[in-house]
């Protein structure tokens, strides 16, 4: 559902402060990183292949006995598989410890949370760093082109690796969004429900001309050297501007008069007033809590002007927010790789999810229950991005929810927007309805069948309920295996004298705490779901109470 209108969202936003204000979450604390080695060849979307894939990730949570409450967290452009928690000695959490913890969004007492690396990434999963295993070299430009869609099948292969056969949620903001609606289009069974978060379906040509420019600016810096720099100078200069271009396009205009206004860097000695307002800006890197003070008024020397020079010296930049910039590309330097920058933001400029034209038909075969969010104040991926995606979505008769965070961060509010993120993730996992949990591979019986049949089919197939069903699928009864010791004891041979007819049931659209209510006060472990024509559809077990909020 849409928030739409003033009082509506002064309601929301309120309402969420409230939540989570009197019962605040905390750090899951110390977390480690792990690594998948994918077995045999990787086939990639372009024909190529790659071997000896790896893939980082980590685990925050426990799986319950069958692995239906894992979720996966995908994250954007520069960030890693480091969302939650703290490395040994570090001084900050990962890039979304705002929402992944205990009475958190991603509650990791009812969750297991799993969040990975992205193929083609630097932060141990394979990419143009790495070694190819052929020549004993770093891959640099010779790493094939990849796609979201590559990055989503490795994902898979991981997910698949630790056992777990159908996703409970797959949520991701910016170009985390994509590869949400990636494993929804490329692996409808696999996913329950998807959070995509200020994202598109489709990249606009506005945002591949950002991609553009940044990757003009590396592959100009002459230290780029065709994509063999590895084990020499790399190119700071501009994969720095680079880092400087796209930051801006993760902030906004209000963001950045309240952050800096047109305050200088030597702004009390010089008696030049302004407003700065306050500071703490994530960046799509996923680094959070950045304060002005922790800001380096130079830049390292390669990216420094020469000091003797006096009309240099006039040029250097002394506005706050021209070292705030510095300051973000100087420092992503330090962390990320040239090269797979360039192949993160062509793999997102190749991004279209649409048909023939229509992402209506690129959505079709979609069976996820959504929750759609835009950003108010997001000019990278614009609310009307997130519009379409519901309305392709909805047309193809799939439950999607539409929220907008009232935000003045930008693009970068996903990372920020502490109580509505966890107010409006919480409450769409929290929904779950008996559809998210039934089992639609059931067996039933007909009442002209005998109890032998009916015995040996609950032996064979381990199960204590039958539905009983006519020939059009509709309830007729209910036989336990309780009934089948009553009637070997009474020597019963027809099925049909031991039915139970009056029989409790519920439909797929009900909420599991209706379901499990029912059974615990009729003291029965299975329950038929039916649909609006009374034919059963699924049965639901008494696991399902383990997924109640």
């Amino acid at each position: 559902m849409a928030v739409s209108g003033s009082s509506s969202k002064s309601k929301s936003k309120s309402k969420s402060k409230k939540l989570f204000s009197e019962k605040k979450g905390k750090s899951i604390g110390i977390v480690r990183s792990m690594n998948y080695k994918i077995p045999g060849t990787f086939s990639l979307e372009s024909g190529k292949t790659l071997s000896g894939v790896r893939i980082e990730y980590e685990m925050y949570g426990k799986p319950n006995a069958d692995k239906s409450n894992v979720i996966l967290i995908c994250h954007a452009l520069t960030g890693d598989a480091h969302a939650a928690g703290f490395h040994t000695g570090d001084k900050k959490p990962g890039w979304w410890d705002i929402v992944i913890g205990p009475n958190k969004a991603f509650d990791t007492e009812k969750y297991c949370i799993i969040c990975s690396n992205i193929l083609g990434g630097c932060k141990g999963s394979t990419g143009p760093s790495s070694i190819d295993p052929e020549t004993g070299k770093h891959y640099g430009i010779s790493f094939p082109v990849i796609t979201i869609a590559d990055m989503v099948k490795a994902q898979k292969k991981l997910v698949e690796h630790l056992g777990v056969k159908q996703l409970f949620a797959v949520v991701g903001g910016s170009m985390g969004g994509m590869q949400v609606l990636q494993w929804t289009v490329s692996y409808p069974d696999m996913v329950k429900k998807a959070i995509a978060i200020a994202t598109t379906a489709s990249t606009t040509p506005q945002q591949i001309a950002f991609g553009a420019i940044g990757r003009k600016a590396v592959t100009d810096d002459p230290k780029w050297n065709g994509g063999n720099y590895y084990g020499k100078e790399i190119p700071a200069q501009g994969l720095a501007l680079a880092r400087m271009i796209g930051h801006i396009t993760y902030l906004s205009d209000a963001s950045m008069q309240k952050k800096f206004g047109r305050l200088q860097q030597d702004a009390d000695a010089a008696g030049i007033t302004g407003t700065a307002g306050t500071t703490g800006t994530a960046g799509t890197t996923g680094t959070t809590n950045t304060n002005l003070s922790e800001l380096s008024p130079k830049l390292s020397p390669e990216l420094s002007p020469d000091a003797s020079n006096d009309a240099s010296n006039d040029l250097a930049p002394n506005f706050q927010v021209e070292s705030y910039l510095n300051y973000q590309g100087d420092n992503f330097t330090k962390r990320f790789d040239a090269n797979s920058y360039l192949y993160i933001t062509k793999a997102v400029d190749y991004f279209d999810l649409s048909r023939n034209g229509s992402l209506i038909e690129g959505f079709s075969g979609v069976t996820a229950k959504y929750l759609v969010i835009s950003i108010s104040s997001d000019w990278l991926y614009p609310p009307y991005q997130s519009q379409e995606i519901v309305s392709a979505l909805t047309a193809n008769g799939v439950d999607a929810r539409y929220e907008e965070i009232r935000s003045q961060y930008g693009h970068d509010a996903f990372l920020l927007e502490e109580g509505q993120l966890n107010y409006l993730i919480r409450s769409f996992l929290s929904q779950i309805l008996v559809s998210d949990v039934m089992n639609r591979n059931f067996y039933s019986v007909s009442r002209d069948e005998t109890i032998e049949h009916a015995s040996r089919l609950m032996v064979k197939e381990r199960v204590s309920h039958l539905p009983v069903i006519s020939e059009d699928g509709k309830l007729e009864g209910i036989v336990t295996s309780w009934d089948i010791t009553k009637a070997v004891a009474c020597k019963i041979n027809e099925l049909d004298e031991i039915i139970t007819r009056d029989v409790r049931y519920v439909y797929e659209d009900e909420r599991i705490e209706k379901a499990s209510s029912i059974m615990e006060d009729n003291s029965i472990s299975a329950l038929p779901v039916i649909d609006s024509e009374h034919r059963v559809i699924a049965v639901s077990y008494t696991h399902l109470r383990a997924h109640e909020t």
